[in-house]
């Protein structure tokens, strides 16, 4: 919905104080701290339309007004729209990303770790599986008793597995070796689709080493169901330094939230192109809470989200300009491949 000029700057007012003390906001309020030239009962009008619309509300008759899902939702695109970031808040996750030789799961939990450090909020991070990673390398390296570990070097980490095979190590080598020449290049879905042809260019040598790679495709199969998830829970000491009784319901609702891999996974899966919020409950009297979150593209390829998890009342501002950043960082990450 367009807002005039005027209606923006007091929903905006209104919004910052919010989530500054929680104090319901008044006309006089917005006057004294905002906007000294206009005049009380045009603020009053404008606070009545923005009720109206359904931006604010008020907790009883007399009382001031505080923001409602719809404008929390508001004021936060409108921030998004000349966001400045502050780059001196994160400074590893381009170290992160270069070293891709750490596991997925490693990557995916240290980000999860810097986006909750630097917002002071939890953290959420989420894989929407693994078909879209690019490959660059197979390695099976045999082990004792009848195992063989299968790693999977892609553009964005390493993907381990055990393999329940007994085989000599030229055959592992064979196999990883012929197998990388194959599919080098391609995502992981694409290996899969393609198997029949790497069969068939490699029907002569494949009897040596057939047994890895049937176990190594049902392997992948299996990887490719799965998503991969870090939540991090070190901003949640936050959510309990609120002081009103609504918040620390809000607080307990983020908790439940954490602990729910389920409804965590419908928030955190998607194909937004940016950064995006979700703005749920607390109009009512219900707990509600918050989520800022961006994809994950690596290649032009949405491989997962990030963001975090909050009480509506929070920062906004420092959270977006934070979550941008890594956002930035991570569309990079092909220029950092080239480079090494």
């Amino acid at each position: 919905m367009e807002l005039s000029q005027r209606k923006k700057d007091i929903l905006c007012a209104v919004v910052e104080d919010y989530i500054k003390d929680a104090s319901p906001i008044t006309s006089g309020g917005v006057k004294d701290r905002h906007l000294k030239d206009v005049s009380s009962a045009t603020l009053r009008n404008e606070l009545n339309a923005l009720e109206a619309m359904g931006f604010l509300r008020q907790l009883h008759t007399s009382s001031g007004r505080v923001p409602t899902s719809e404008g929390y939702r508001y004021y936060v695109s409108s921030l998004l729209a000349d966001l400045k970031v502050d780059e001196n808040k994160i400074t590893n996750v381009q170290k992160i990303l270069e070293q891709r030789t750490k596991s997925v799961s490693e990557i995916v939990s240290e980000l999860a770790k810097i986006v909750s450090e630097a917002t002071n909020y939890p953290a959420v991070v989420m894989m929407n599986g693994y078909d879209n990673l690019i490959l660059e390398e197979v390695k099976i390296i045999p082990l004792i008793a009848d195992n063989a570990l299968v790693l999977l070097r892609t553009t964005h980490g390493i993907i381990n597995n055990n393999l329940n095979i007994k085989a000599s190590q030229k055959a592992c080598d064979d196999a990883g070796a012929n197998l990388t020449k194959m599919f080098a290049g391609k995502t992981l879905k694409q290996m899969i689709d393609e198997f029949d042809s790497f069969e068939k260019a490699f029907k002569d040598q494949l009897d040596e080493y057939k047994n890895i790679v049937d176990n190594l495709l049902e392997s992948i199969r299996e990887v490719l169901q799965h998503k991969s998830m870090a939540v991090r829970s070190a901003g949640s000491m936050k959510l309990l330094a609120m002081e009103s009784q609504e918040n620390i319901k809000n607080a307990q609702k983020v908790f439940g939230l954490l602990e729910d891999e389920e409804e965590l996974t419908e928030l955190f899966t998607g194909d937004e192109a940016d950064i995006s919020v979700e703005v749920k409950g607390g109009d009512r009297g219900e707990a509600g809470y918050s989520v800022v979150k961006a994809p994950i593209i690596v290649g032009g390829k949405n491989i997962g989200s990030f963001g975090v998890v909050g009480p509506q009342r929070m920062d906004y501002s420092l959270i977006a300009s934070a979550i941008k950043f890594v956002a930035s960082e991570i569309e990079n990450l092909d220029k950092l491949i080239d480079k090494n």
